[in-house]
């Protein structure tokens, strides 16, 4: 009987970590038989989180190269991958950047900072209202085709003037589709939040057949969402990948890190994936499953032998058939009980994830 739950839990973490899926503890294992909600967030979840500036528009498209300047010296301070894909493009361009002074990275929204003693913003729509920078309506025009188009954008304003913005595109991972699919079917519900606009959102959503998704979530939303969910009696799974995530990772039944986000979101979660891909998720709840499954096995082969061995060995059947159980016997059947649990647990191996 001891060795019915660690030897499943043994050879079930051995198989997960072998098929790039690493689980922290066993509480972790019984917790995703069980999950019925999976909150996921967008860029680097369901995408690939590898985006990439695809164009940069200006009111005035002789500034085009001084505003990319801008933006990429603020991004040099941020750790974002939205960031990272502007500073890329402007390093590829060649650019000379600047000196940023007094940078803030406000969660959710974008950054700030001073570059040439002017206040620079890069970030979303929340950002410029904080700012008090109003959009012009011909840029808001434009950035509403590109979000329905399932485009990032981010705008850029100089001294609290909205003067343009940036493209950028991060292609869906091509396994979120089927992992979504799959998940649905065995009756999770996959409700994605992001903090990007409701636009970028909607379309994202349609194209992998998420029907519920909440826009422009801040981390404190993602957070709320979830404790809203544990209220209602749900069993609730958050995956994500960036430091953003880690309050929603840690305050969910099971958190789901990307293996290729940040340290702060593995650390939060109990699973990480090494893959980065919901796909891990699938295999991640049918090896809980099978796991659980094999520990009540495990129980059923040490109970059986002591339900029927220690009546005999009590002496039960003495009075009518003169039977005692013999020490030598009773000595195999506990040998064999365990040789059950270990042969039944190592079964594991072979499952097909």
């Amino acid at each position: 009987m001891g060795l019915a739950t660690p030897m499943a839990v043994m050879v079930g973490v051995g198989k997960g970590a072998q098929s790039g899926i690493l689980i922290k503890n066993a509480e972790a294992i019984e917790k995703m038989n069980k999950i019925n909600v999976l909150i996921t967030d967008k860029t680097g979840t369901l995408t690939e989180g590898k985006p990439s500036l695809e164009k940069l528009i200006a009111l005035n498209p002789a500034d085009e190269k001084n505003l990319l300047i801008k933006a990429a010296s603020l991004n040099t301070q941020s750790e974002h991958p939205l960031a990272e894909a502007v500073v890329k493009y402007a390093k590829n361009e060649k650019l000379d950047l600047k000196n940023v002074e007094n940078f803030e990275a406000v969660a959710g929204k974008g950054v700030t900072g001073i570059a040439g003693n002017e206040n620079i913003a890069v970030g979303n729509s929340k950002l410029m209202s904080e700012i008090k920078a109003e959009i012009p309506k011909t840029l808001q025009t434009q950035v509403e085709t590109e979000q329905k188009l399932g485009k990032t954008v981010s705008y850029i304003a100089v001294n609290n003037k909205v003067l343009g913005f940036i493209v950028i595109s991060d292609k869906i991972k091509k396994t979120s589709q089927n992992a979504v699919k799959e998940l649905i079917e065995q009756g999770v519900e996959v409700i994605m939040l992001t903090g990007d606009n409701k636009n970028t959102a909607k379309a994202v959503a349609d194209e992998l057949n998420i029907t519920g998704f909440k826009a422009e979530c801040l981390p404190e939303d993602k957070l709320n969402e979830i404790k809203r969910l544990q209220n209602e009696g749900k069993i609730v799974a958050m995956a994500g990948d960036g430091i953003n995530d880690a309050p929603a990772l840690a305050q969910s039944d099971i958190g789901i890190a990307m293996g290729t986000g940040t340290d702060v979101a593995i650390e939060s979660g109990e699973i990480t994936l090494m893959k980065g891909d919901l796909n891990g998720i699938v295999k991640a709840k049918k090896l809980s499953h099978a796991i659980m499954k094999n520990i009540k096995q495990n129980l059923f082969f040490a109970f059986v032998y002591n339900v029927l061995g220690v009546p005999v060995a009590a002496g039960v059947l003495f009075p009518v058939f003169g039977l005692l159980l013999s020490p030598m016997i009773a000595a195999a059947a506990m040998s064999f009980s365990s040789v059950s649990v270990i042969s039944n647990s190592l079964r594991l191996r072979n499952l097909k994830l």
